[in-house]
């Protein structure tokens, strides 16, 4: 058996990595031309890190990364409201959380692949459904028949429109930025994610090498996206701390990527007959609690042990039951806290943060707990 996967991204490559090493065998189709190192930061939590580590990457990672001990919301002038410590989960889980370039771990994951090909220029144009396997379809103007199938094509997945064509996309109506720059931060920040709060908008940083930070930023939009410049971008954030105004004026603006902030309406089924979808395509979140990726990697080490020890079509429903409850929790708590983050309401504000500064600590890690704590299969 051959499992096809559509998309080369985080959680398309880590699901052929795990399927590789039980011996399954795998394609891979991506609708890139070529495999370039775009994108910009990302953070590797404890729960990604436990699955790398059992698939034998948390070295490299970790060698490749910056580990972050602690995550901080802040006023935008960085004065603390709330730190998360993220020390106990290292120790609990022999694994660090991992701050990294998102291009630098794509290209791990692809130096590990073994047996299973990347396809290039494949974008997916439609799903037929034969007697016994599926033609699909790619707008080369290539076809390929398939016997199972994994959508790992994202929030606008192919995929899930072929064979879930009712779910729905929710815009939160925030435009977000993202960065990477050449800057030493104060020794201080070095292993830590900082996350500054302000009026309807937003500004985190974190290094990812040596004196390398990857950093985001937003802001509510009420009209359209155009509203806001990549070019106005010190002027909107110019109320905040100066590391943050500098961050941002260190940063080529053509370097800067610019995208809307949407998620996907939670839907309760995943998989039909041989085809499943892992990752955004399944339950793309927003990135309000850096669990995007981390949520697809779990999906890859759950569906490969599920499909390793079940057939097919038992495989598909085990894996949906062990990851649905855990995954929709997160995209319902990540939009929460979205609102919650830009909120323009001065005397909200005030008391939101008042909240989070009255917010034990204990109850921060039971939060956690339950976000890092992988399913047992």
């Amino acid at each position: 058996m051959t499992i096809d996967i559509i998309g080369a991204g985080i959680g398309g490559l880590t699901t052929a990595i795990a399927l590789d090493q039980k011996g399954i065998k795998t394609r891979i189709f991506e609708q890139a031309e070529q495999i370039r190192p775009v994108g910009a930061g990302i953070i590797l939590a404890n729960n990604a890190m436990q699955v790398y580590d059992k698939l034998g990457l948390r070295k490299i990672i970790e060698e490749n990364g910056n580990p972050i001990s602690s995550i901080n919301i802040t006023k935008s002038n960085l004065k603390p409201l709330s730190k998360i410590d993220l020390t106990y989960f290292e120790q609990k889980h022999n694994t660090k959380n991992i701050a990294i370039h998102r291009g630098k771990l794509q290209q791990i994951l692809i130096d590990r692949l073994k047996s299973t090909k990347i396809e290039l220029n494949h974008k997916l144009t439609s799903i037929e459904k034969n007697e016994n396997d599926y033609s699909l379809k790619f707008k080369n103007g290539k076809q390929t028949q398939s016997s199972v199938i994994l959508g790992a094509d994202g929030l606008n997945s192919i995929v899930r429109q072929n064979i879930f064509p009712n779910n729905s996309i929710r815009n939160a109506n925030q435009i977000c930025w993202r960065g990477i720059t050449e800057y030493k931060l104060p020794l201080k920040f070095k292993d830590e994610l900082n996350e500054a709060w302000g009026k309807a908008d937003r500004f985190g940083f974190v290094q990812i090498a040596e004196n390398k930070v990857y950093w985001y930023a937003l802001k509510s939009f009420y009209k359209n996206k155009n509203e806001f410049s990549v070019n106005n971008l010190e002027h909107y954030f110019k109320g905040y701390d100066s590391v943050i105004k500098d961050i941002i004026k260190s940063t080529k603006k053509e370097h800067i990527n610019t995208a809307e902030i949407s998620d996907l309406k939670p839907t309760n089924i995943w998989s039909k007959e041989n085809v499943c979808l892992i990752g955004d395509s399944a339950h793309a979140t927003t990135p309000n609690m850096g669990q995007g990726a981390c949520q697809a990697i779990e999906d890859a080490y759950v569906l490969s042990e599920c499909i390793n020890k079940y057939e097919i079509s038992k495989a598909f429903t085990e894996y949906q039951k062990l990851r649905l409850p855990k995954a929709h929790k997160v995209v319902k708590a990540s939009w929460l806290v979205g609102k919650m983050a830009h909120l323009k309401n001065p005397i909200l504000i005030g008391f939101r943060n008042q909240m989070l500064r009255l917010t034990p600590s204990s109850m921060n890690r039971k939060q956690n707990e339950q976000i890092f704590q992988l399913a047992k299969i």
